[in-house]
């Protein structure tokens, strides 16, 4: 027994599972490639715009996503680096789509920070960052695009502090921020890494030069005023700057800053060398108020994510699956948590982009896509065990709402089949309205662009053209307790009534007035939106 317990070990400490979070056009998906490339996934790394590159791999699969140039779902890769097993867990960028980003934080056991050096903290980066600081998961920050202007350096330092209200520490230093990017100093090897630029445009791995900040040939290479800010710079940090705490990290609350460009690759694998050996193996789960260690012999996972058709010409179903502790195989036999039955996990799959393999066996932190017959829910736990629930998967409130119908009251079956399989994958919430026929339905989604992906889903996976009008309300509170029936409470003209897909009793509002005009004439209501 000992040896499959060191064989689970050794595993273990060899797992990476981490999230990269971003603005949208951060270059994100550029990242991903690199970091595919130096693991040797990948032979040619591509921009997302020259899709056309002949072996070109991205993790951008679902069509609209490519027309569109950004990414929609987020896609899970695999791959080994030295000793190390990587699974990145690849998230929207698109504020539209931020609640699969949430839901996707929670099957990582930390997250990589990716800013655009000319922009700083933006927006989507804020909410992004509270939920990883919510969970108190490290945050490793890549400061992008070095190769044209960028802030100053201890501009982006500060606004980190400022915006985010987390301390940083610099790992290197860039050298030339105004578009004139020299390279950077490493402080940990106190050394300068100086940049080349190559014929490849970032496709391949490239070499730089490295040498001691006291060598007099960076003196010449890098000229006198370069080098005299450099030394300045170097000893401002050294005396004024937070100091290196790897607890603190851990916690996240220090967070490391590497400088570099993905698109030319510089500072890439210099990044994931040192990313590599901070960031933690996978920790400790909690299951209904039971700490689950990764080490535990007995299997545990949970399910964060549902994908369907990923492959349209098999029409198949794919349910994402963090394991969280012991031993996966193929074929083993799982209680699963909602229905108490067992569960036979025949099929299941790892991925390397759009290209999936079977895997017959993985570890704690590994993500495993399973075959779907239709059975599973996101938040569904499976395990060895049986009574455990997994309680970390947040759900948001619907922001934007829309009347759909089919436009083809003949397909009302595909139209059915079809949002329920979306709800069920999360990608928008249903409603029904009490007193309305069964062909309309009321959709909820957080970003106006879910529509859309809705709309070119239907059309696409199911062949329903879509009737769709959009609703002013912006706001959906739960009715948990109420002084009369639903149909009788005293509300403004505009707040629509609806039943989710649970039949509990949901209010659509317009304006937060209209929340409180409710609250104020129903003695007795209590309202929440789902969180």
């Amino acid at each position: 027994m000992g040896t499959v317990k060191e064989q689970l070990n050794a595993e273990i400490e060899r797992r990476r599972t981490f999230a990269i979070i971003s603005h949208p056009d951060a270059g994100k998906t550029t990242l991903t490639e690199k970091l595919l490339l130096y693991g040797g996934a990948i032979h040619m790394a591509g921009s997302v715009k020259a899709r056309k590159a002949a072996r070109h791999a991205t993790s951008d699969w679902m069509e609209i996503e490519k027309q569109r140039g950004i990414s929609v779902t987020s896609s899970v890769m695999q791959f080994n680096y030295k000793n190390y097993c990587i699974n990145i867990l690849d998230t929207p960028g698109h504020q539209d789509f931020s609640e699969d980003t949430y839901r996707t934080l929670v099957a990582a056991d930390s997250a990589v920070m990716l800013i655009d050096g000319a922009k700083g903290v933006e927006t989507q980066t804020i909410k992004l960052f509270h939920v990883c600081k919510m969970r108190g998961i490290p945050i490793f920050t890549f400061i992008n695009k070095m190769d044209r202007a960028s802030k100053d350096p201890f501009a982006l330092m500060q606004e980190l502090e400022d915006v985010l209200g987390i301390q940083s520490y610099p790992i290197n230093w860039p050298i030339g921020t105004d578009g004139d990017f020299k390279g950077v100093y490493n402080r940990k090897l106190k050394q300068i890494e100086l940049f080349t630029s190559d014929k490849t445009h970032g496709q391949a791995i490239i070499n730089s030069n490295k040498g001691g900040v006291e060598d007099p040939i960076f003196k010449d290479l890098l000229g006198e005023p370069y080098y005299s800010k450099l030394v300045d710079d170097i000893e401002l940090l050294d005396v004024a700057g937070d100091s290196f705490d790897l607890r603190k990290v851990l916690k996240g609350e220090l967070t490391p800053i590497f400088f570099g460009s993905a698109m030319t690759n510089f500072g890439v694998e210099p990044f994931l060398e040192e990313f590599l050996q901070m960031s933690p193996p996978p920790g400790v789960q909690i299951f209904n108020d039971k700490i689950v260690e990764p080490e535990s012999e007995g299997f545990t996972g949970f399910i964060f994510k549902i994908q369907a058709n990923m492959n349209p010409s098999h029409r198949d179903r794919l349910a994402f699956m963090r394991i969280c502790s012991g031993i996966f195989e193929r074929n083993m036999q799982v209680i699963h948590s909602r229905s108490g039955k067992w569960i036979r996990l025949a099929q299941p799959q790892q991925f390397m982009a759009q290209e999936r393999e079977l895997v017959d066996t993985a570890f704690p932190g590994d993500i495993v896509g399973l075959f779907d017959p239709g059975i599973f829910r996101i938040g569904d736990t499976l395990s060895t065990s049986g009574s455990l629930t997994f309680n970390g998967i947040p759900s948001f409130p619907a922001e934007f709402f829309a009347r759909v119908s089919a436009k083809d009251t003949m397909k009302r079956k595909q139209f059915l089949k079809g949002l329920t399989q979306l709800s069920e994958e999360g990608a928008i919430q249903i409603y029904k309205q009490p007193d309305i026929g069964i062909e309309e339905f009321i959709i909820g989604a957080v970003g106006v662009l879910q529509f859309e992906v809705l709309e070119y889903r239907l059309k696409n996976e199911y062949n329903v053209d879509l009737k769709l009008s959009h609703l002013n309300h912006r706001h959906a509170r739960w009715i948990t307790e109420t002084p009369c029936d639903p149909s009788d409470l005293n509300k403004t003209s505009t707040t629509m009534i609806v039943k989710d897909i649970h039949d509990n009793y949901v209010l659509l509002f317009e304006n937060e007035w209209s929340i409180q005009w409710a609250l104020d004439r129903n003695k007795g209501l209590v309202l929440r939106n789902i969180s």
